[in-house]
C-alpha cells in the first residue's frame, strides 16, 4: 500500500475545489492530487487522514477521505477537497500531510452513509470519546433494509492487528461492569426489533491504563451484529495498555441516550 500527494495545475471546471485562487503569492492556481495503489492481492477500501497546515506548518484543519473498493495490484487517483483551508490561499502539496492511512478488505468495509448493504444492516462505529483514562467507542446498527430485524444480545468482535490478523491474549467482556467508571447503568440483554429506518447501538469499553507488561493496541475490529451476520470491519484503534480487557455492552434501541457513544458519568 502506498499513499502520496502531489500539486497539479488547476483546470477550470473539472470539478476540483481546492486551490481554485492564485493566492498571496500570485502563483498559477492549482489542487492537490492524492494517489492510492492497492499492493495486496484482493480489493481494498481505504481511509485517509490528512493535515492542511499554513507556511509555518501550523495545522489549519483536517481532512478524512475514503478511496473505495480499490483493485489489486491498481492505483487510484483523487483530488483533495480542502475543507477549512483559508480561501484567499494556494493549496500545494507542501500544505499537506498525511496523518493515517487505514485499510479494510472492501467486502467489509462499513456501508458510506446514504447506502445500504445487501444485508439491509449498516453497521459502523463512531469516533469515540475520552474521560480520565476511560475510551468508549460506540457501535451503530441502522435497519436499511425493507424489513423489521430482530436480535438479542451482544456484538460478536474479533480484534485485528496492523495486518488484520486476530489479536490474542486481550479478554472480551460481555458488559463493562469490570470496565471501571464504565458499568454504571448497563444493561442485560432484551430482545431489540428494529423497523426499517431505525437503529441500535452497542459500546466498546476499556481503559488505557500501562503498568507492567506490553503495551496492547488494536487498531481494527471485525464486527458482527450477531452469530451468522455478515462481518464488518471498523477501525476505532484500541490503545488498551496493558488492562488486558475490552468491555462491550449489549445491543439497545437508539434514541434513549445512546450509552455506548459516550463515557458513563
Amino acid at each position: 500500500m502506498s499513499v502520496t500527494a502531489d500539486s497539479l495545475p488547476w483546470v477550470p471546471g473539472a470539478g476540483a475545489s481546492a486551490g481554485e485562487s492564485a493566492g498571496e503569492g500570485g502563483g498559477a492556481p492549482c489542487v492537490v492530487a492524492y494517489s492510492v495503489t492497492n499492493q495486496e492481492t484482493e480489493p481494498f477500501t481505504y481511509t485517509i487522514t490528512f493535515s492542511l497546515v499554513d507556511d509555518q506548518g501550523r495545522a489549519m484543519s483536517s481532512v478524512e477521505e475514503t478511496v473505495a473498493s480499490v483493485g489489486a495490484g491498481r492505483t487510484v487517483r483523487r483530488t483533495l477537497e480542502h475543507a477549512g483551508y483559508p480561501v484567499d490561499r494556494s493549496l500545494d502539496a507542501e500544505d499537506v500531510r498525511i496523518l493515517d492511512v487505514k485499510r479494510v478488505p472492501a467486502d467489509e468495509a462499513p456501508a458510506p452513509a446514504g447506502s445500504c448493504p445487501p444485508s439491509g444492516l449498516r453497521l459502523t462505529a463512531d469516533k469515540g470519546d475520552a474521560a480520565m483514562g476511560l475510551r468508549v467507542v460506540g457501535l451503530h446498527l441502522e435497519n436499511c433494509g425493507s424489513r423489521p430485524y430482530s436480535l438479542e444480545g451482544y456484538p460478536v468482535l474479533q480484534l485485528l492487528d496492523e495486518g488484520l490478523e486476530p489479536v490474542e491474549g486481550i479478554e472480551i467482556l460481555r458488559g463493562t461492569d469490570d470496565i471501571p467508571m464504565a458499568g454504571e447503568g448497563d444493561e442485560p440483554p432484551r430482545p431489540v426489533t428494529l423497523q426499517p429506518g431505525e437503529s441500535a447501538v452497542s459500546g466498546l469499553a476499556w481503559r488505557n491504563t500501562t503498568q507492567f507488561g506490553e503495551a496492547v493496541t488494536v487498531p481494527y475490529v471485525r464486527v458482527r451484529a450477531e452469530d451468522g451476520s455478515a462481518p464488518v470491519v471498523v477501525a476505532p484503534h484500541l490503545d488498551l495498555g496493558t488492562t488486558g480487557k475490552l468491555g462491550v455492552r449489549a445491543w439497545e434501541k437508539d434514541g434513549t441516550g445512546s450509552r455506548g457513544a459516550r463515557p458513563a458519568s
